[in-house]
């Protein structure tokens, strides 16, 4: 399989700058599915041609397969999900959109051409333009015949795919890398929750926007449910982000103090339980363990009671999202002196987490194997030691009644567990009783009279006059 990347910019080998690859030189990567070449075929200050030659080891992709068809494909030819992986390996830098030696280039929008010889395209050429051309490309579409009856083999799913832009080698790289698995909807590899991470940061700054965003979403995550989800309802909240930027701050707050006040779903309803509850904690000071992108931090800021708040989680990628969001970089003076985001982890003492009135862990203790449970509860409960921890979870015993969740399975697949009621009585009390806190519990979200509601929160105290 074969890409080619062309610029005619006035100088256009400035392009061996952008890719991080010599025009004088053969380069040669090993990947686990074969080798990848990238030499140029001309290069000049008037055009130059990068291509990448992606040489897939056949008998290695079904070595173990006892069937003989499964040999018999067209994964070594066609652009795919193999591709890009390649990209990613060995483009990983133009695709991260950094230039170590011009820098000033990667910004810069140069006359670019792209052909990626063979293609499989579901939904054929309309579908290539339906992508391609909302991003600004020209898309030239060639048909590849297939050998024998076309009568017989039908109309050929192949095609020799041109693009041509004035964009950023960045841009491009992005587009073709979102794009091409989406095409071809047989990812090679396993789709899981880091795969959301990928479609989200590739696709910043044009997904949100894009007409096919639907289609795009399914098929780069294969049309699991739990992933495309996550999916929409960050981008989503993109949108809603991208409206905001023409709001003031104060009129940004005053609009979540109103979403606080009208319940919309499950999750909605949580964050404004556990904001209202920190409330009449009379918290000043407020830890949010496993922060995410900062919703429950948003309503937090939208009330001055709280003085002093401060966001951690593990993920620096979640991290700078809640920033984004947050708007940090564009806030008052006054307001940014009350909100601090920090990497960290549950399961290590940190000395940044102690001297809290609160710390609120909101749909977080379901990803920990026991073991980290048990860590996590020194890290909290003894050395951070808040007066107040409030700690929200699911309610299996809820499950039955969500329609499109089969018995016996969890709401989310990175759940390590799902308590019901009793369960969840039975790790909190003794928690409580183990480092001198006193526990209660409340549901969250509407009750039903045998199940219980579909989320459970418990509010540790230290006794008045405890140690903290």
């Amino acid at each position: 399989m074969l890409l080619k990347i062309s610029s005619t910019a006035p100088q256009a080998t400035d392009l061996g700058f952008l890719l991080h690859k010599n025009p004088a030189n053969l380069h040669e990567i090993e990947v686990a599915f074969g080798k990848a070449h990238v030499f140029y075929t001309e290069s000049s200050a008037e055009r130059c041609t990068a291509c990448l030659l992606l040489e897939i080891d056949p008998v290695g992709l079904v070595r173990g397969v006892q069937r003989f068809e499964d040999y018999v494909n067209d994964r070594p030819y066609v652009s795919s999900s193999y591709m890009t992986v390649a990209i990613g390996r060995v483009f990983g830098t133009a695709l991260a959109g950094n230039c170590q030696k011009r820098p000033e280039l990667v910004g810069t929008k140069l006359p670019l051409e792209s052909v990626i010889e063979v293609i499989r395209s579901r939904g054929g050429a309309d579908v290539l333009r339906k992508l391609f051309e909302p991003l600004g490309y020209t898309v030239e579409v060639s048909q590849i015949p297939l050998d024998g009856n076309s009568q017989e083999w039908g109309e050929s799913p192949y095609f020799r795919l041109s693009l041509r832009a004035e964009t950023t080698v960045h841009d491009l790289l992005s587009h073709l890398y979102v794009l091409l698995p989406v095409l071809d909807e047989e990812k090679h590899y396993y789709v899981g929750d880091a795969e959301v991470e990928k479609l989200l940061r590739h696709g910043e700054g044009w997904l949100v926007g894009h007409p096919e965003r639907n289609l795009i979403v399914n098929r780069y995550l294969k049309r699991r449910r739990s992933l495309t989800d996550q999916a929409f309802a960050r981008l989503l909240d993109e949108e809603v982000a991208e409206v905001e930027t023409r709001e003031t701050w104060t009129e940004r707050a005053a609009q979540v103090e109103r979403d606080l006040e009208r319940p919309i779903t499950l999750h909605t309803h949580r964050l404004n339980q556990v904001a209202g509850t920190l409330k009449e904690l009379e918290a000043k000071s407020v830890l949010d363990l496993g922060c995410g992108e900062g919703k429950l931090l948003r309503r937090l800021l939208a009330d001055r009671a709280f003085e002093r708040i401060v966001g951690m989680d593990v993920s620096h990628r979640s991290l700078e999202t809640a920033s984004a969001r947050l708007r940090l970089d564009r806030m008052p003076e006054r307001q940014r002196q009350r909100i601090e985001l920090v990497q960290g982890s549950l399961l290590y003492r940190d000395a940044r987490f102690g001297g809290f009135d609160a710390a609120a862990l909101v749909e977080v203790i379901e990803h920990l194997d026991a073991p980290r449970l048990t860590a996590m509860e020194r890290v909290i409960f003894e050395f951070a030691r808040p007066r107040h921890i409030i700690i929200t979870t699911p309610n299996r015993e809820y499950n039955v009644l969500f329609p499109t969740l089969q018995p016996g399975m969890m709401r989310h697949n990175d759940h390590r567990f799902e308590w019901t009621r009793a369960e969840f009585a039975a790790w909190a009390e003794p928690v409580a009783a183990k480092f001198g806190y006193e526990v209660r519990f409340a549901p969250v979200g509407g009750v039903d009279p045998v199940h219980g509601a579909p989320s459970q929160m418990a509010v540790f105290a230290l006794p008045t006059g405890g140690a903290q």
